[in-house]
């Protein structure tokens, strides 16, 4: 056996503790604690239907509390030149003299004879003023928009880095689809996490369950959208946002198929109450559990499903331990806390039958009670549920007993909504 020199042996001894010292603390280190981030994926400014410049519109939800908020104006990224015209009098011109008074000589713009025009600006050049690090950040999005028949097609699409046309089809299924996959291929090749949510399906009543049942690679959905014109609680002949969500996830589920995550949103449009449609801020959100406060941080935390959707309720911790499901409500003074734990068993009844309306044309179908059934009830503000096992998935809703003050339809109650989990 062949042996080192004292001297040679000391080097080599020195070198491997100056190795270990460098490489020992980074291998040790834990990872960064998660963090709860609140944010808005769905708003919209001048750049298409709404009623603000998109400066005032990213400052009100900063000084609102929000952590980050996403931009979705139709089919744009806002990267153009635009010009907006400025009304003579009205809710426009309002608008023009608190974004001057806001923000002074940033804003730019022009005269012809009577009329001014601003130039709308563009997200590269207001990031800067509005982002700061671990407190605010702007996430890229678009809401690429198309109509067929009197029905609409619209998916959010967030963390983009380029824009993503809407996408021809001979229906909105097949629409919604190639969106997808459009969304999926940018991901790929940008090498950054894409987010893309389907929204508001009771718009124009344009989506039914069965739709999405036909959309294998949705992973997002609008379980609450805060537009009081978008039927979220459905009617009589049309599944509420929340039903839809359980007929999707229990016949998916039953099939082998992914799970579908539900994200709250304000999609507001309207800044200058009061308004004719009153889409106003702050009525939906999803709180995301990241480790970074970027983009690609909160998107992927949404991928995997860390996160949870709010018109008002406020959770300190959702935990999954082994087959338990627990929840740490915030609570407020006065204020009571009723958690359902929803889910579906496996071998639920699978029959149902077609709803029509008066002339008799089938317009989506009615299941068993056995989907999205409540599998337990908890009042408090530490609710759980242990799994049997024989559930597809289990999810949570808390509603509390206190009235929206800007509710977005008739009797509207604070909640929040946690993503499914399936037994391990």
């Amino acid at each position: 056996m062949r042996t080192f020199p004292h001297a040679v042996r000391a080097v080599v001894v020195a070198l491997l503790a100056a190795t270990a010292c460098r490489t020992a603390p980074h291998a040790a280190s834990p990872p960064p604690a998660a963090t709860w981030f609140r944010g808005n994926t769905h708003t919209h400014t001048l750049w298409s239907d709404g009623d603000d410049f998109p400066e005032m519109v990213a400052d009100w939800y900063r000084a609102h509390g929000y952590h980050f908020v996403s931009l979705t104006d139709h089919n744009t990224l806002a990267r153009e030149e635009r010009w907006w015209r400025v009304p003579a009098t009205g809710l426009g011109r309002d608008a023009y003299a608190r974004y001057r008074a806001r923000f002074g000589a940033w804003v730019e713009e022009r005269r012809t004879g009577d009329t001014t025009w601003v130039r709308l600006r563009r997200p590269d050049e207001y990031r800067p003023r509005l982002e700061e690090p671990g407190r605010f950040v702007l996430v890229e999005g678009e809401e690429i928009t198309q109509y067929l028949d009197r029905r609409g097609a619209h998916v959010t699409a967030l963390n983009l880095a380029e824009l993503v046309p809407a996408q021809p089809g001979a229906t909105l299924v097949e629409m919604f689809r190639r969106d997808l996959a459009q969304l999926d291929a940018q991901a790929r090749r940008a090498a950054r996490p894409i987010v893309g949510v389907l929204n508001h399906p009771n718009f124009l009543w344009s989506q039914t369950a069965e739709d999405l049942l036909e959309l294998e690679g949705l992973r997002f959905f609008e379980v609450y959208n805060g537009h009081p014109l978008v039927h979220v609680p459905g009617d009589a002949l049309h599944a509420g946002n929340e039903r839809i969500w359980d007929i999707v996830l229990a016949h998916r589920l039953a099939r082998g198929g992914a799970l579908l995550y539900g994200v709250a949103t304000d999609d507001a449009h309207d800044y200058h109450p009061p308004a004719p449609e009153r889409r106003y801020t702050g009525r939906g959100w999803v709180q995301v559990r990241a480790t970074t406060l970027t983009p690609d941080s909160l998107m992927a935390a949404m991928q995997r499903g860390d996160f949870y959707a709010s018109s008002g309720v406020t959770l300190a911790d959702v935990r999954r331990d082994g087959r338990t499901l627990s929840l740490a409500i915030r609570g407020e003074p006065g204020v009571t806390y009723t958690t359902s734990f929803i889910g579906t068993r496996r071998g639920f009844d699978t029959t149902s039958v077609a709803v029509r309306d008066s002339t008799g044309r089938a317009l989506t179908r009615r299941y068993s009670a056995d989907v999205g059934a409540v599998l337990a009830t908890v009042a408090g503000t530490s609710p759980s549920y242990t799994m049997r096992g024989d559930e597809l998935y289990v999810r949570a809703h808390v509603v509390s007993s206190r009235v929206k003050a800007d509710p977005a339809y008739e009797g509207e109650v604070e909640s929040a909504w946690t993503q499914p989990v399936r037994p391990e």
